[in-house]
């Protein structure tokens, strides 16, 4: 199949390039910069330009960005969309948050819709922010699953960057949805809504100092950050990003993922865990890491919602690794930076 992947030098984007290419695919990613598109070929020699190519698209929130990277000869039967802005390091929400991510989404769409006509599936990452209620805490008696969405409001999404984070995703995924019911364009639509994202950075790409959000919390307990007190978690819930990105590359190969919305969640962890973890397999840590002792990063004492992940078990096949793995994994991939 040929594949068009946006945002090709992310964290979760670069696995889902591994496995596109372990699949037989033959993909076009869009990258920032020629230097990125350097990067990425230097490591994938094995693939040929007719299986891996760039396309320059430097900032996704522009109208028309995607107009040229849609077109391909062979043309594309696959979009994975990947791009969007993660960090909570912005002054202004509604420039730096939302509209990227609304005006990036709904763009690729009507740019394929215009120019790849082509094009019969596409997959979008959104994220379990599109479907957790912050208003609810940690609601011990609710199940979530791919039925809920955050009721987050405009006015709530420019109060803070946490809630601009949450809030882009969720309207740009009711966007995405919207797009497709109104539109009817000749592709269908899955989207991919995981929690936090833990699992192996691809090291050619990530320094430490552009680390994925998801992943410093591992890096700053192998530092030793957490060695007086462990943080709280926060989300008590994650992926591996391996499995993730196979979710997102099964979902154009399977027709049964058309036009569903997909939780993507391994299962619980905390923090104190992950402390553990390392503790366990890298005792060169042992000083850094927190002791049993250690107060806080543990699980809430009134209990935590409960989730449903039985979709992505039953349509695309999937069996999660554990936490200890992709902990361990992920340790060795920042130790390759220099952690």
């Amino acid at each position: 199949m040929r594949v068009l992947l946006t945002g090709g030098s992310g964290f979760i984007a670069a696995h889902v390039l591994d496995i596109l290419l372990e699949h037989g695919h033959s993909v076009v990613t869009t990258v920032r910069s020629q230097e990125k598109a350097n990067k990425i070929a230097e490591n994938h020699k094995s693939a040929g330009k007719d299986k891996l190519s760039f396309a320059i698209v430097e900032d996704i929130a522009q109208e028309g960005a995607f107009d040229q990277a849609v077109k391909s000869d062979p043309p594309f039967e696959a979009v994975i969309h990947t791009a969007s802005p993660f960090h909570f390091n912005v002054t202004d929400v509604q420039k730096e948050l939302l509209d990227p991510a609304i005006i990036g989404t709904t763009g690729i769409l009507k740019s394929i819709k215009k120019s790849a006509p082509s094009v019969k599936k596409v997959v979008i990452t959104s994220s379990f922010a599109s479907i957790v209620n912050p208003y609810k805490g940690n609601w011990p008696e609710h199940t979530y699953s791919e039925e809920d969405w955050n009721p987050i409001t405009q006015e709530q999404a420019v109060e803070n960057p946490a809630n601009g984070y949450r809030a882009s995703k969720t309207f740009a995924e009711k966007a995405a949805w919207k797009f497709v019911e109104e539109e009817k364009p000749n592709f269908s639509l899955s989207t991919m809504c995981p929690p936090l994202v833990l699992g192996p950075i691809v090291h050619y790409l990530n320094s430490l100092d552009g680390l994925n959000t998801s992943n410093q919390r591992i890096r700053d307990i192998m530092g030793g950050k957490a060695k007086e007190e462990i943080p709280p978690t926060g989300t008590y819930i994650w992926v591996d990003v391996r499995d993730l990105a196979l979710c997102h590359v099964l979902a154009i190969e399977k027709e049964a993922a058309a036009n569903k919305r997909f939780f993507i969640t391994t299962g619980y962890f905390s923090n104190k865990e992950i402390a553990q973890i390392i503790e366990k397999h890298y005792p060169k840590y042992k000083d850094q890491v927190p002791s049993s002792s250690t107060p806080g990063g543990d699980y809430p004492e009134g209990g935590l919602y409960k989730f449903d992940n039985s979709r992505v078990k039953k349509e695309l096949g999937i069996k999660f690794r554990p936490l200890e793995e992709a902990i361990v994994d992920t340790v060795k991939s920042l130790q390759e930076v220099g952690a």
